[in-house]
């Protein structure tokens, strides 16, 4: 009677995980842009699930910060922040069109704590803490941001939540089979963890710093400045964990990389900066216009930014 009850339970335990691997689905998320990020990712969630929570997470975050006092104190420092983030997300079609009609959002927040993020949907934050104990350029707080924003084109935290699924269950299940008692559990777990999840959100992290870099690099902004940026952040920790115990690629090895990337992408920022110069001198030499009475008159209309031809992000 019990192994007759084993086997069905073992039936409904495959059963189930062959029902959540069904319901997955794979998806490109975005193009792959000059940096070839072209992985195929499976998704258990969907992209409207992920929004919504973080939509909710993020007005808490602004709510608590603003009721602390510590929301945009410097307008300075909040303009620039705002002016680096609106000609990223400019160039966010060039990975995905539909992103450009996300409600892209953005607050500084007055902390100590060395961090920025993007989640699901566009919705931003950076922490005065990044801006001070780093004292980053416009290049290399674009490089940071470019970054974060490469997660949430990329859904990162989608994926991430998906495979925390797929994992999880495949080690529940693996371990009723087996029949493991609690502390061989424990060493599936790491075995998990070392195996499957670190080296997972590795990837994600190469993925970010490849699209990030090519955004900055779009938007004009230095692409180098990126591996300046992380030899800043690897001086920051006295203690560094080794690559493998680490969600994050070693210092060394992510400079050495970024470096090949900026290579890459420089043709697109040489290109960039060109541009902005030519529109520079095109918008000086028709800011004033002499009429035939000799007056100085305005142009009805200066040159716009309405290329390439798509629907502007708007950044709150």
């Amino acid at each position: 009677m019990v192994e007759i009850l084993r086997k069905h339970l073992q039936w409904l335990l495959l059963s189930s995980l062959v029902l959540a691997l069904n319901a997955c689905s794979s998806v490109q998320t975005t193009s792959s842009g000059v940096v070839g990020i072209d992985r195929e990712q499976l998704m258990f969630f969907s992209s409207s699930e992920l929004e919504t929570e973080a939509q909710k997470a993020y007005a808490d975050t602004v709510k608590e910060a603003g009721s602390q006092k510590s929301l945009n104190k410097d307008p300075k420092v909040t303009a620039r922040v705002k002016g680096i983030t609106t000609r990223l997300v400019a160039q966010v079609h060039n990975f995905r069109p539909d992103a450009v009609n996300w409600a892209w959002e953005i607050n500084v927040i007055e902390s100590k704590e060395v961090n920025a993020w993007c989640m699901a949907g566009g919705k931003m934050a950076v922490y005065t803490g990044l801006l001070d104990q780093l004292n980053l350029t416009d290049d290399e707080l674009a490089a940071v941001l470019g970054h974060e924003i490469a997660h949430a084109l990329r859904e990162h935290s989608r994926e991430q939540a998906s495979m925390e699924v797929f994992t999880g269950a495949a080690v529940t299940i693996g371990s009723a089979l087996l029949g493991l008692d609690e502390a061989s559990q424990e060493v599936v777990s790491l075995v998990k963890d070392l195996g499957v999840s670190l080296p997972f959100s590795r990837k994600h992290e190469t993925e970010a710093d490849a699209i990030g870099i090519e955004l900055s690099a779009r938007a004009g902004f230095n692409p180098m400045a990126a591996v300046s940026l992380w030899n800043k952040m690897g001086g920051l920790s006295e203690n560094k964990v080794p690559q493998f115990l680490s969600t994050h690629p070693a210092p060394e090895s992510r400079s050495e990389h970024l470096q090949q990337l900026a290579e890459k992408v420089m043709p697109l920022y040489e290109a960039a900066k060109a541009a902005n110069m030519n529109k520079a001198n095109t918008n000086k030499a028709t800011a004033v216009k002499t009429n035939e009475a000799g007056k100085n008159q305005l142009p009805a209309l200066l040159p716009s930014e309405k290329q390439p031809p798509v629907k502007p992000p708007v950044l709150k």
